[in-house]
Order: C-alpha cells, then structure tokens, then sequence
C-alpha cells in the first residue's frame, strides 16, 4: 500500500509513523511517511490489515484497510489535532471481481479475484479457474494437452492458453511439457487470485500472453473452519450443447465434492496453521446416440464376418461410465519468528484417476485409457525487514509429476471411420481399438515425469518517489522425462463409415483397410535436465499524484533446452545426414538462446483526482519457450550415441556412410527421426510448433 498523511487542511504531514498490523495475527510492518508526507509499505501478504498512523500534536489515527493480491492500493491518511485517538475512514469499496478499487500504481492489466468471489460465484468444475474467465481479455479454451482435460485452460488475449505462467505463493506451478496450469488447488485453499493480461512488469517471466498470481490462506489467532458438501446430478444440469447435442441422449453424470478446511493459531502471535481438502467423486459417462450406436452394430457385424482380423466380435454398450476420483489438499504453516522476519511452508498435493479417459461419442471402449496423475508441491518463504526502507523476500520450491497412462486394449491397431473424426472428438480419430497416443493437435506420452526446484530473492526499497526492485530467480528441472508406447501399432483410416461396407462385398472393405493402413512405433523414453535463470531490475517512480511511471529490464535464458540424454541435436542422426548432404536447411542445430532481454516501460495516469478513471498504457519484449512435447521425437533420437555420417559423392555410387546416418526410403526404417529447422527462439513470441524435417520420406540420388 502507498498514501498521504496530512491534516484537515490538506497540508502534508512529514515523518507520520504508519504500522500495518495484520487481522488476526501478530505481522506488522512499520514505516516512517517521507519529507512530503507520503509513505509506502511493501510486499505485504493479501488480506485485512489494522492500519495505525501517529504523528507529534494530533491524534493517533485508526483505519481498517484490506489489499489485494498484485496490487497496490493508495491511501489519504487525514489526522486531527489532540490527543487520544480517532477512528478515520478509508475511502475503499468492496473487494470483488465485480467491484473492486482501481489500482494507481501500476501498468499492469490485471484483475483480482477475491476468496469471498470463489465462496459466492458457481463454480461447475470447482476449479478457480472458472472465475478467470470473467476477467477482461480472458476466454475459455479446450486444452490441448488430452491428460489434462480435468485442468481449466485460460486464453488470455487470444493466445492458446498454453503460454501463460502460473506461480502460487511466490514459486513457480507452470506445466513445462504441453504449458499452462500444472495442478488445480481447492477454492478453500485459495486467499485470492490475481489474472494478469497484458504488460507484466519485469519480476514476471516464462509468458507471452499471461500470468496467474495465486495466495494460498493462511491460519489466524481465531479458529476457523469450513465443512461442506457440493452435488450434481444429471436431472439437475443442462444440456451442453457442443458435447451433448440434441436427439442424442442426455449423458448420465453424477458428482459429489466433499470439502474441509480449518485453521488457527498453534502458538498465538507466534505460529499458525490452515489445511484445506478436497475429495471429488464423479461418475461420468458418455451415452450415444442412435447414430454413433447404428455405425457401432454395422462394425460389430462386419467382425462377426472374419473381415477384421484377430476380433470376432465387438460388443456396442448404450453408454460407457466414466469414474473420475480426485485428491487434493494443502497445508500451510507461518511463523513469525522475530518482527522483522516472517516465515511461512506450504505443501500441496492432487492425485486422480479416471478410467476410460478420452472415449469420446463416437468412439468405442477400446479407444480409452487409464490416467493417474500424480502431483506435488511445496513452498518455503521468508519475508525480511532489514529497515523501514529495505526489505527481501526468500522463496524455495520444489514439485513432482508423476503421471501414467494405460490403454483399455492391446489389439496391436485402431480402425478409424469419418463419423468418429468429428469436432466432438478431443482424443483422436479412432473409432475401435487401440488409443494411438495422438490428436490432431500433438502427441502426448504415456510416462511422464517432472522434477522441479527453485530459487528466487527479491529485494525492495523504498527512496522517496521511487520503489526500486531486483532479483534473481533460479529453477533447476534435473527430471523432465516421459516415454511413449514401445509397441508397433498399425493405423487403418478407412474412408466410407461401416454401414457403407455392409452394402458391399468383403473384399472392399479388406482393400480398404490395406490401403489405409500405416505402421509407426513412438516408442522410446526421452530425458531432460533444464535450468533456467532470470535476472530483472525495476522501478515504481511516483512522478506525481496523479501519474505513475513503471520501468525496468529483464534477462532470461535456458541450459539445455534442446538437449536430451544430455546430448544436443548436434548428434541428431537427421541432423548428421542433412550436414554430410550438404542440404543448407540450418546453420546449426537448435540452442539455448542468449539474447532473452525483455525491457519493460509502462505508465498509469489517473485523470481528475477522483481515481475513478485511470488511463495504462506500455511497451515490453516477452519471452517463453516451445512447448516440450513438440519436440520429443528428437529428443529420442539422441538417447543413444552415434557414429559419423558421411557421403560418398563418386558417380554411380552415391552413397551415404556410417552409423550416424540415415539411410534408404520410407521402408528403411520404422522409427522416424524428427529434427527442427527452425530455431525455437528466434520469434519470442510465436508459440506455435515450429517446422520440422520427417527424414521418413527418404534421400535418393
């Protein structure tokens, strides 16, 4: 928070002490008001305060004020003479995603959203997510990532929703494989949330689009608790029209969340704890239609006729359960160790299962998977006053994913029919057999495992107008690992639905499902150890009352980015075969790139004194990094070590050479080796997959 304290006249009150005392607890912060009477207060955490302000000849003032996460909220302090004390009003209006105070300090487009919005809003999913949505500039989007489909993506300014950053308490929770959110955290774990679109300032990184801002709540020295129970049932909810369109049936559903919170002191004005958990029993189930049924019972008779080699029979169920069970919950412990230095740990947790993941309408049984994902993370803060000017904040954190999927049948193939290739299919495009493990959108593992640990120290000062920062922030990923399955696996795209072969003799079908089949094995793990380091310094310049100018310069690069199995692409046997063709399609392979300089420059400028109207307006440089799954095949291709590659240019014996080559036409090999020709990084703010080379189509001479 910033302010003013002067007296009834309007004159300046110079060296005011102002405390800030937090609700409940025994955190306080203390400063003394400046030369002009102005004063600032740094890096408080959200929620109510107990404000106090003295000063020499008047009356000591009291005030209760409530901040909001990432914002700063100003204050004019008016003192009276005497002695005593006196209760001042705050000009302040209710803090909510609806109404909430204009924020003056800063260029940032951001909206807060408030514990008391995540009680009061519906939430259908009881995701948090949920409610960003109403923040300006923000949209819904279907994820990409398939394993995630229980995780709320956000678009924020018309972006994919991947490239957002996501930190709770200060350390960072973002997904580093497909991008976006990692883990979904209980509405009663959540203080408040900030939802940043547009012109972050240079302490945030790692986006080109958003950021996510989450505190977790906190214990008091007064108990407090909530209990309670959420359900749903079919009869209840309306038809989702994209999903479950009429005539079709309506799907039957089902779903119960069972939620606990507590907190409250261990040792009063010393030590406080708060634990939320959340249980979410769900049984879903996908119920088809007389169409998709009347496709089924054509397949189911074509199988009965030996056309579909090794399955005599397809059984057609009217509806396939869904069950999904969800886990999550959070501990938080704080600690105010001396008035100068406040600690706080925090752990959470979030396992599911859902069975019969990804069957779709249109899609039989055998298509779906059995996803369980696993998933934690921890914080430990401290927050340090060396002074009333200066002060540092501490983060560690550290987080684990472990996820694995498997598949409902292990036929060896999958047959795919148009009707199943429709908008309703998120999955895929099979209709019978085995999931392929890819969309139309990306490939995703069935093995994945992330590994995570962070540093960040950030130090703030106040200098009169000014509100310097800088810091440094360190994360150290020594997993970021995954497999896909290790099986050949056959794909036969047929091109007329099963009712059209019903009509037909059997030989047509048998042509067919030959002509469109396809072989490919993505077998193999891939491996990454990742560091990422940013360093950034700012500046909050009050010029005026009415004017602020923000300012600063961030650096950010990457180790490893490109590596795998701790190899770069520069041993990639594509990339070896291109370099002894003397194919110029890349100076080089792909690498860390060094130039990440991010300037930031952003204004806030309240017109009329009322702050009713504030006009923001700012310039950056952003960068993030590719998503990692689009380029897990050439991980794979550097598992292993390779030997040279080399041509032989003599007439009428071309030939290419050595162990690191790859040889022949398609039919030369099963496994395709995959290498980018574009470097990654050059557009900092293009997210989209960069070109690729599939050596599958051969060299010949």
């Amino acid at each position: 928070m910033r302010g003013v304290v002067q007296d009834s006249s309007g004159a300046r009150l110079p060296h005011a002490e102002v405390v800030a005392r937090a609700r409940g607890s025994a955190f306080e912060r203390r400063v003394t008001a400046d030369d002009r009477g102005e004063f600032r207060l740094l890096d408080l955490l959200p929620g109510d305060y107990r404000l106090t302000v003295s000063a020499p000849g008047f009356a000591e003032a009291h005030a209760d004020v409530e901040l909001i996460v990432s914002s700063v909220r100003d204050y004019v302090i008016t003192m009276k003479p005497g002695g005593g004390q006196e209760t001042v009003r705050v000009e302040s209006q209710a803090s909510s995603i609806t109404t909430q105070s204009i924020d003056l300090a800063s260029a940032v487009h951001q909206t807060a959203v408030m514990s008391q919005d995540l009680q009061a809003l519906p939430l259908s999913a009881r995701s948090f997510a949920n409610i960003a949505y109403l923040a300006p500039g923000t949209e819904p989007v279907e994820p990409s990532d398939p394993t995630k489909a229980r995780i709320t993506a956000v678009s924020t300014g018309g972006s994919s929703g991947l490239n957002n950053a996501l930190s709770v308490d200060g350390v960072d929770n973002s997904d580093d494989w497909i991008g976006g959110f990692l883990q979904n955290f209980s509405p009663d774990a959540i203080q408040e949330f900030s939802v940043q679109t547009a012109q972050e300032d240079a302490d945030t990184g790692g986006t080109t689009a958003g950021s996510v801002v989450i505190t977790t709540k906190r214990g008091t020295d007064d108990w407090h608790g909530t209990f309670a129970f959420f359900d749903r049932q079919a009869a209840l909810n309306a038809r989702f029209p994209i999903e479950n369109p009429a005539p079709n049936p309506k799907q039957p559903f089902s779903r119960q969340n069972y939620v606990g919170a507590i907190g409250g002191p261990i040792k009063k004005d010393k030590l406080w704890f708060f634990a939320a958990f959340e249980h979410v029993h769900e049984n879903a189930s996908i119920a088809y239609s007389d169409a998709s049924l009347t496709q089924f019972d054509a397949l189911s008779t074509l199988a009965s006729e030996a056309l579909i080699p090794g399955v005599s029979s397809i059984p057609v169920p009217t509806f396939v359960p869904i069950p999904f069970r969800d886990y999550n919950g959070s501990v938080r412990f704080d600690w105010t160790q001396s008035p100068k230095s406040q600690w706080f740990l925090r752990v959470s947790g979030d396992s599911y299962l859902t069975h019969n993941a990804l069957v779709q309408q249109a899609t039989l049984p055998s298509t779906g998977l059995t996803t369980h994902n696993n998933y934690w993370n921890g914080a430990i803060v401290n927050s340090y006053t060396f002074s009333s000017t200066w002060l540092a904040t501490f983060a560690f954190g550290a987080s684990e994913l472990h996820l694995t999927q498997a598949r409902n049948s292990d036929f060896g193939f999958a047959l795919a029919f148009p009707f199943s290739a429709t908008s309703l299919t998120v999955s895929g495009f099979e209709t019978f057999g085995d999931n392929q493990f890819a969309t139309p959108i990306t490939l995703f593992p069935d093995l994945r495992n992330q590994e995570k640990y962070q540093f960040r120290y950030d130090v703030t000062h106040t200098a009169g107008r000014h509100a310097p920062k800088f810091g440094i922030n360190f994360i150290h990923e020594p997993v970021l690992s995954g497999a896909f399955p290790g099986n050949n696996e056959t794909l036969y795209k047929f091109p007329q639905n099963p009712t059209f072969y019903l009509t037909q003799p059997g030989s047509v079908f048998t042509a067919d499902m030959q002509a469109g089949a396809s072989t490919s094995n993505l077998g193999g793990s891939f491996s990454q150890n990742i560091q990422r380091l940013a360093l950034y310094a700012e500046d909050s310049w009050h010029v005026t009352p009415q004017l602020t100018l923000n300012y600063g310069l961030r650096y950010q690069t990457s180790f490893g980015l490109f590596d795998g199995s701790g190899r770069s692409q520069l041993d990639n046997p594509a990339y070896l075969t291109l370099q002894a063709l003397g194919i110029p399609l890349q100076q080089g392979a792909p690498h860390d790139y060094r130039k990440q300089f991010g300037p930031r420059l952003g204004i806030a400028y309240s017109v009329g004194r009322n702050a009713r109207t504030v006009i923001r307006a700012g310039f950056g440089m952003y960068y993030d990094d590719l998503a990692q799954n689009g380029w897990a095949t050439a991980f794979q291709s550097v598992n292993q070590p390779v030997g040279p590659c080399r041509f032989n240019n003599v007439p009428g014996h071309y030939a290419l050479t050595g162990s690191g080559c790859i040889l022949g036409g398609r039919r030369s090999w099963r496994k395709p080796h995959r290498f980018r020709i574009q470097n990654a990084l050059q557009h900092p703010c293009d997210r989209r997959r960069p070109a690729c080379l599939q050596p599958e189509v051969g060299f010949k001479c």
